[in-house]
């Protein structure tokens, strides 16, 4: 190396020189890296995450629901619910619930009585705890200012509001139970807008009666999105009798993987179901005036299984810029697992001194002879 300051190796130009080792264990090394980089390159990047594919994870989603069935509401006068009744809201979205059970609190109207004893605020000794004009603190109605009795155990303060306050006396079994025979029919549509293509989670059929016969099955009918209510709880790992007491949510997902390499028809979805959360109630409420024009109303407190549905999916074709990219990337990891294998023979085996002399020469022109001046 020639010599004449710091900054005269910044002339130096040096070349790649080839050493053929025969080290076992560093040759194994190498071919194994190898291997692995060309798993890496088949299984991964090719098989499972189809790197020579442009993809499409957005989706536009589109879900129509329609709930059909029937139940008898026990001890209520065998009082017939249908879908009208059993599904809200009745126009069918992405969530619906079905009505399982119901706590009934019928001609409630407007007047003073005493508040429920299962509120802690309205409980009181005289009417000095029941102070005028205030609300009751989660309860029915605001105070009047008087401490009544409400049976021969408990008084309560009484209260301006929809009287008699509601029933919370819960039945020790679901009113409708025989609503888990009640069928869901769930629509989806789905627009990959990358592509442009567009595929729907039913059989395009020229059969009337297709759907109002047949029950989902993801090996011999995975086009008839008609789903029975209680496999569906089932599916998630639930018994109808056990949620429908006091209600629930359950999550349904509708998953797309669409490979548009291969043929449109081998598109379709995977459903799951999954248990969300115990316990839901809402309350709703019909009016009627009597012949006095006095307004009364039944307070129905309903229990129920709410379904969220949730699209979600990918769509994935051939592109060359892709494919590109992940081709490249993997020959670069060949190169990786060269610099590897340097690295151990340079600096990690016994024999390193060795390989280093072998490896890096220093290129000097005979003796006697100048070097060429630029």
């Amino acid at each position: 190396m020639a010599s004449g300051g710091p900054c005269a190796g910044l002339l130096d130009y040096k070349t790649a020189k080839f050493a053929l080792t025969r080290n076992r264990r560093v040759g194994l090394l190498h071919r194994l890296l190898q291997l692995g980089v060309l798993g890496y390159l088949l299984g991964w990047v090719l098989l499972v995450r189809k790197g020579y594919q442009e993809s499409d994870r957005a989706p536009r989603a589109a879900v129509v629901t329609k709930l059909k069935g029937a139940a008898a509401a026990a001890g209520a006068g065998r009082r017939l619910w249908d879908a009208t009744e059993l599904g809200r809201p009745p126009q069918g979205e992405t969530v619906l619930v079905l009505v399982t059970n119901f706590i009934a609190t019928a001609e409630q109207a407007q007047g003073n009585c005493p508040e429920s004893p299962s509120v802690l605020d309205a409980t009181c000794t005289e009417d000095a705890d029941c102070p005028m004009g205030n609300p009751v603190l989660r309860g029915h109605g605001i105070k009047t200012g008087k401490c009544v009795m409400f049976n021969t155990t408990h008084s309560t303060c009484e209260i301006y509001g929809w009287c008699p306050v509601e029933n919370n006396t819960l039945p020790r079994e679901p009113l409708l139970a025989e609503a888990e025979n009640s069928t869901l029919f769930i629509k989806n549509t789905v627009h990959f807008t990358k592509f442009n293509f567009s595929k729907c989670n039913t059989l395009q059929t020229n059969d009337p009666t297709y759907f109002k016969s047949c029950t989902y099955d993801p090996f011999f009918n995975p086009f008839c999105p008609v789903f029975r209510v209680r496999d569906m709880v089932e599916a998630a790992g639930e018994t109808f009798g056990d949620l429908a007491l006091q209600g629930g949510c359950i999550g349904v997902r509708i998953e797309w993987d669409c490979n548009l390499d291969r043929p449109a028809a081998e598109c379709r979805p995977r459903y799951s179901f999954s248990l969300q959360d115990r316990g839901y109630n809402f309350r709703t409420a019909s009016y009627f005036w009597d012949s006095q024009q006095r307004l009364y109303r039944n307070l129905l407190k309903l229990y129920g299984i709410r379904f969220d549905i949730s699209v979600h999916g990918q769509a994935g074709k051939f592109s060359i810029v892709p494919a590109a990219v992940s081709i490249g990337t993997s020959v670069a990891f060949f190169g990786a697992a060269t610099v590897v294998c340097d690295l151990v023979l340079l600096y990690l085996d016994a024999k390193a001194d060795f390989y280093w002399k072998e490896k890096f020469e220093e290129a000097k022109p005979p003796k006697g002879k100048a070097e060429p001046k630029a």
